[in-house]
């Protein structure tokens, strides 16, 4: 898996422990829909630090509760 699969698939799991819908989050992080969007599509794989920790402000947790998941372990080394 790569970093943004994985930051994808936390936006999403996020989403579902939180009982929120990925436009909810846009909402309360500040974060444009369509950023969001783009992002749990997959259509933008590399999402800025700055936007992890609006989407983070958004759901009152740290940077530290976003990147401590099992999904964030073992990533495909990105230079190849």
């Amino acid at each position: 898996m790569n970093i943004g699969d994985a930051v994808r698939m936390r936006i999403i799991e996020l989403c579902e422990s939180n009982n929120i819908t990925i436009n909810k989050l846009a909402t309360i992080s500040g974060v444009t829909q369509s950023t969001l969007s783009n992002i749990t599509s997959g259509r933008n794989n590399s999402t800025t630090i700055s936007t992890i920790k609006k989407l983070c402000d958004g759901l009152e947790i740290s940077i530290q509760d976003f990147f401590c998941s099992d999904l964030f372990k073992n990533l495909e080394q990105e230079i190849k």
